[in-house]
């Protein structure tokens, strides 16, 4: 994954997105939708009708970047709202990008008991 700063400020698009859209449509969707400026250097993160893919949109301060990932198996826990915009935090996003709900982390794996 890659490393973002913890003190940049992350916000979730609720709602659907269309995964066609590329960076220039997804910027004018952060500026007309959710009435925030794309070069500010916040993340902004979107997700797909179907739940199992996001894109992440983030200026650096160099360029604008747009990453993409889908999940094999599972969906990206999103909050219910119709639209509009949530923030999360840098760790609650690296959660959310591994699979795990953000709410409620829990360990999965618990070593054996010995002897």
């Amino acid at each position: 994954m890659i490393a973002f700063p913890s003190s940049v400020r992350v916000w979730l698009a609720v709602g659907r997105t269309d995964m066609r859209r590329g960076m220039r449509g997804l910027a004018l969707q952060v500026q007309q939708a959710l009435g925030r400026d794309p070069h500010a250097g916040d993340l902004y993160v979107f997700r797909g009708a179907r739940g199992d893919q996001v894109k992440i949109l983030w200026n650096d301060g160099i360029g604008m970047s747009l990453y993409a990932k889908r999940l094999e198996r599972g969906r990206f826990l999103w909050p219910l709202l119709a639209d509009g915009v949530v923030a999360i935090s840098a760790a609650q996003l690296g959660y959310m990008l591994d699979g795990i709900d953000c709410r409620n982390p829990r360990h999965t794996f618990r070593p054996a008991c010995a002897g």
